[in-house]
């Protein structure tokens, strides 16, 4: 019975996860329609002034939306990007919790952004706002924290299943960039999550993905060869694409110019480039200029400019501090790329019977896979845009190559999880995560024992046989953690040296960790040091208790209970 009532609560907030994710979903993307009519179809024929066949208003409108947001960016500057690593951190480190009015003002900032033409995607601060109101509902019910963790993940692949009409895929992007791998239980109710949402996005829009995808795909066997080839290009292009988007954030952050000054010269770069191509897609999601490509309208030349011009406009677009996601464009780049590598595959070897279209859906999985390191979600997505297996041999082939490509270069992170990383937080992909989830706030011993460093050897042994522990931190007169000592330090050591001071036998390299710091971090520290217990210590380097590895034996083991349901 105690299973069936813990069940029946955990469908029925997978289901309600659905349901607000869905419909957060469904007001987002008429939020955007709604602003992209504003700035293109009510201010852009009001700024139109065409100079030698370019329309120059165009550049004005991305600059417009900046100078809208700059208020709301100044006043919360976590707004920035794609909302995705906010997910990851709410739920390895925050216990699954979101506030609230960080997600409406998510919303906002990323619908002006996007409509007025922000080369950004949707996607992620779908999933976020997703995300967010199931964190909201999670704490409005007092739900336990691993309940909380669980139904914030789930509303994040509610809002990604529902914006590709893909309930699997939407589903594996969650598990595997938020849990970082696949817990068979917790299938259930995030597929659930998934099915609901997505049903929800159907019924009020109609459709999800506004992308026409082509029929009959399909390759050969000897064209694995090019999709592999095309998956390790396409690998490196995109470890080296988040390499560069995070050196400009941080050019960007390291100006001394003020907030609004930085976005207006990101709208006003990204207006002057989508001017050039104001069909293409530059401007805001760009499915527009995906369709073309994978229907084989556009040449191999304009292809590689479209997907230079995309990289430069949301580079310039997120790093210069606007809000919106980094999903889109990574399919938009991955699309063009890849249907370019396609058509140069068509023209040298015109016997194979190439489709290009084929390449420029493998394309957008290796680029994506790269980025993201969620291999799996994108060759699930592919598979259920296309509804056919026919190209699951080349996507798989091309998505896996990019993937270790990218994983390789990038060190096992992600362009989700190293922004993480400059917060000090860290993260590393493909692995589940267990003690990553775990503070060291929470597992310390909070009333240690230690010794101060004017005490003898003696002493030490002494304690060691009252308390039973083999170590010890050292403290000064001020309560400063200044070593460590235990029992190897006196073991067969003469009486005379006994009687010496625990100063003089102090290690000079010893580790320390801090409360916020995760169970992880402090294991590793353990290990790298070979010491058997970490003091805690707060920023002035005064201890507030210690972490033992049976600690972490014993948090890890918890934390393994705490991710399943049963």
């Amino acid at each position: 019975m105690p299973n069936l009532r813990r069940w029946g609560m955990v469908l029925t907030f997978s289901v309600l996860s659905g349901i607000v994710g869905g419909l957060g979903a469904v007001f987002f993307r008429v939020l955007i329609r709604w602003t992209h009519t504003f700035f293109f179809g009510f201010i852009l024929p009001n700024l139109t002034i065409h100079y030698h066949g370019y329309n120059l208003g165009y550049i004005l409108l991305p600059a417009l939306g900046s100078i809208l947001i700059a208020p709301i960016i100044k006043f919360c500057p976590s707004l920035k990007g794609n909302g995705i690593p906010e997910v990851i951190e709410a739920v390895v480190f925050r216990r699954g919790h979101i506030e609230g009015r960080f997600s409406i003002l998510k919303i906002v900032a990323t619908a002006v952004t996007i409509g007025s033409g922000g080369s950004v995607g949707r996607e992620g601060p779908i999933g976020f706002i997703g995300a967010a109101l199931s964190s909201l509902m999670g704490h409005y019910f007092k739900l336990k924290p691993e309940m909380r963790k669980l139904i914030t993940t789930c509303g994040l692949a509610a809002g990604i299943a529902g914006t590709f009409n893909t309930p699997l895929a939407g589903a594996m992007f969650a598990l595997e960039v938020v849990y970082m791998g696949a817990f068979s239980l917790n299938l259930v109710p995030i597929f659930l999550a998934a099915v609901t949402g997505n049903a929800i996005t159907l019924a009020f829009l109609g459709q999800a993905f506004e992308v026409s995808i082509p029929s009959a795909l399909g390759h050969t066997l000897p064209e694995l060869l090019f999709f592999s080839l095309m998956g390790f290009v396409l690998g490196l292009l995109a470890a080296a694409y988040v390499k560069a988007l995070y050196a400009l954030m941080e050019k960007f952050e390291s100006l001394n110019a003020p907030t609004p000054l930085k976005l207006v010269f990101g709208g006003l770069s990204v207006g002057l480039i989508g001017m050039f191509f104001p069909s293409y897609g530059i401007f805001g999601i760009g499915y527009g200029g995906m369709e073309m490509a994978m229907a084989g309208k556009i040449g191999v030349a304009l292809l590689l400019t479209l997907a230079l011009a995309k990289m430069t406009a949301t580079l310039l677009t997120i790093s210069s501090g606007h809000s919106g996601g980094i999903f889109a464009p990574s399919l938009y780049i991955g699309a063009m790329l890849g249907a370019a590598f396609g058509e140069s595959v068509f023209i040298l070897f015109p016997g194979l019977g190439v489709n290009p279209s084929s390449y420029a859906l493998a394309g957008m999985a290796a680029f994506f896979s790269g980025m993201t390191q969620a291999p799996l979600t994108q060759i699930l997505m592919v598979t259920e845009l296309t509804r056919s297996y026919s190209l699951l041999p080349a996507v798989m082939t091309s998505a896996t190559l990019g993937f270790l490509t990218a994983r390789f270069l990038l060190g096992g992170d992600s362009v989700y999880t190293l922004k993480l990383k400059r917060k000090g937080l860290h993260v590393k992909t493909g692995r589940p995560l267990v003690l990553e989830m775990i503070s060291v706030g929470e597992i310390m011993t909070t009333e240690p024992v230690f010794v101060h460093e004017w005490d003898t050897l003696f002493d030490v042994e002494h304690l060691v046989a009252e308390t039973g522990h083999d170590c010890f931190p050292v403290l000064n007169e001020n309560g400063e953690v200044v070593g460590i000592v235990g029992v190897k330090d006196f073991l067969r050591k003469p009486p005379t040296i006994k009687k010496l001071p625990v100063r003089r036998f102090l290690r000079k390299e010893y580790a320390v960790t801090y409360p916020s710091e995760t169970a992880e971090d402090a294991f590793e520290k353990l290990m790298a040091h070979d010491q058997n217990l970490l003091p805690v210590v707060d920023e002035e380097g005064k201890l507030l208790g210690v972490i033992t590895k049976r600690d972490i034996y014993k948090a890890y083991y918890r934390g393994l209970e705490g991710m399943y349901i049963e």
